[in-house]
């Protein structure tokens, strides 16, 4: 098999060791790393077709992996206004009022990244962006992702005029006369109003995607988990993928709702292992709760205003019984649980499942952002994979408590956010990510925020919890090493070894030696996924 590819002149990091390789080069056949050594050798296998490149002395890691992402959805809903910046209401009203002024009459204006904490004391509601959005159709995407404002007159053409009922937590939300706020919450709600409003075609769709993933690789990222198979999601993939333009390895969790019957359930068995040369179906993604910001976690005490009680789903034992189902299956899953009573109950029905089939199906739960102590050991023991975004604990919370999330939880529980290091320190397997479009899906700022926690906004200002960070080497492996394990990969992932796939990232310093708050700035120079690059920097 001939040699497509040689890198020269690198340094070969080891993210299990933390150390430098002693080979210098690399070759890749066949999307396969085929030989290590030292440069006159591997320089000696390439010919003229093979693309040869002189790292001059960049270093060379496992493609970095997030853990945790929606590409399709995320490429949609960051398409328009960008509110993630505004800290606070006046900077929203005024960022709107741009908008308002450059849209057609009757145009839709959608934004996203809207942090409830611009509202501070004030109720999150639409009358608070009056009267900058009267009489324009808006549809406000929360940072979370689990709610979002609507506009009177977006309400008004959706015909949302009062509170309805789901067969899952969802939430309109109304006033004391039962006229809907303009906050909605959980995706049924959400859908209602999203619906009214005009939908891209599939080829803006197509277009979109692409760009986003072409940001992906530029940005160093080889793969990703996407947590998500919803509308024509796939179809996307598999057209890309067909036409050579999907930069980035994809392995795809189709959700499981609650009211999931037997065919469904059956059919999501089916699906597993489909995809194509750069995408596969591996898992399924359910939801035990919602999120803390919007009072829709499960908390095993309510929070401050008295939510955040109920499970996602209607019956949690429903969940267990489907969990069991699909690990008898061999599939593996992966389940939103933010809050402790949610954490728990995921551990509780892997317990049961475990009792009745194969261990060896590697079991996920997403988030994590409070639990007690008496959780942490289980994960370890029931070998469930810790996948984690400290990102959202960097930018979305305050070291003083004063943010939303926190005065929603109340000091106790605003002390064990995110808890990497215990997690980690407990044995577990911690996958890193970024949830984008929740956040930014720039890899060296996920790791960077593992191990400085500080809002990236404000690197003056002190971190949440820094008993919680990880080391440079652990940040490393938890967008490597761990993420290959989470998907049971390890065997041909995570490392630099002759066997193991050719994705790799190539950055102009060492990870392990740049200081944290530099980490995110750190140039990539090449990303390189089945043994073709899909980035390069011009200085190579």
């Amino acid at each position: 098999m001939r040699t497509r590819l040689v890198l020269l002149s690198a340094g070969l990091l080891d993210p299990v060791t933390g150390e430098f390789l002693p080979e210098t080069a690399l070759a890749v056949s066949g999307g396969r790393i085929s030989a290590l050594g030292d440069d006159r050798r591997i320089r000696a296998l390439a010919d003229s077709s093979t693309t040869v490149i002189d790292l001059k002395g960049a270093v060379v890691i496992p493609g970095l992996v997030d853990g945790h992402l929606h590409p399709v959805s995320g490429a949609e809903l960051t398409h328009g206004l960008d509110l993630s910046r505004c800290a606070d209401l006046d900077a929203v009203r005024e960022a709107l009022a741009r908008e308002v002024r450059s849209l057609a009459p009757g145009a839709w204006l959608h934004g996203w990244g809207l942090d409830p904490n611009v509202f501070e004391d004030r109720p999150v509601e639409a009358a608070a962006l009056a009267p900058v959005l009267d009489g324009v159709p808006a549809l406000l995407q929360l940072f979370d992702a689990h709610s979002m404002l609507a506009s009177p007159r977006a309400l008004e053409l959706a015909g949302v005029d009062g509170p309805r009922s789901f067969a899952q937590s969802a939430e309109v939300v109304c006033d004391e006369a039962g006229r809907p706020t303009g906050l909605l919450l959980e995706d049924a709600a959400c859908e209602l109003v999203e619906r009214a409003a005009p939908r891209p075609t599939h080829a803006e769709r197509r277009a979109r995607l692409a760009a986003a993933l072409r940001g992906m690789a530029a940005a160093g990222l080889t793969g990703g988990h996407a947590m998500d198979a919803n509308g024509d999601s796939l179809a996307l993939y598999a057209e890309l993928d067909a036409a050579g333009e999907l930069p980035v390895r994809l392995r795809v969790a189709p959700w499981c709702q609650p009211g999931t019957d037997a065919d469904a359930l059956r059919a999501l068995i089916e699906q597993q292992g489909t995809g194509g040369t750069l995408w596969r179906t591996e898992g399924v993604k359910l939801f035990m709760d919602g999120t803390i910001d919007n009072g829709t976690a499960w908390l095993e005490r309510p929070d401050c205003h008295g939510e955040s009680t109920h499970a996602f789903w209607p019956d949690p034992e429903a969940y267990t019984r489907i969990v069991g189902e699909l690990h008898r299956a061999g599939v593996p899953t992966a389940t939103h649980a933010i809050g402790d009573a949610a954490v728990r109950h995921v551990l509780d029905s892997v317990e049961k499942a475990l009792a009745t089939g194969d261990r060896g199906v590697r079991h996920r739960v997403e988030h994590i952002e409070t639990v007690p102590d008496d959780t942490l050991r289980r994960f370890a023991a029931l070998g469930v994979v810790a996948s984690m975004q400290p990102t959202h604990c960097c930018d979305f919370t305050r070291a003083d408590h004063t943010d939303n999330w926190s005065r929603r939880l109340g000091e106790e529980r605003a002390s064990r956010a995110w808890r990497c290091r215990d997690l980690w320190d407990s044995g577990a397997t911690v996958v890193l990510g970024s949830d984008w479009p929740i956040a930014p899906y720039p890899p060296l700022g996920v790791m960077a925020g593992a191990r400085h926690r500080r809002p990236s906004r404000d690197l003056s200002r002190p971190p949440h919890g820094p008993e919680q960070a990880l080391t440079a080497l652990e940040a490393l492996r938890g967008m490597t090493v761990n993420a290959a394990r989470a998907a049971g990969e390890e065997r041909e992932a995570g490392r630099l070894a002759v066997g193991h796939r050719a994705d790799l990232t190539v950055l102009a310093d060492s990870p392990l030696t740049t200081a944290a708050t530099d980490l995110p700035d750190l140039p990539v120079l090449l990303t390189v996924l089945d043994g073709r690059p899909t980035h390069r920097a011009a200085s190579l």
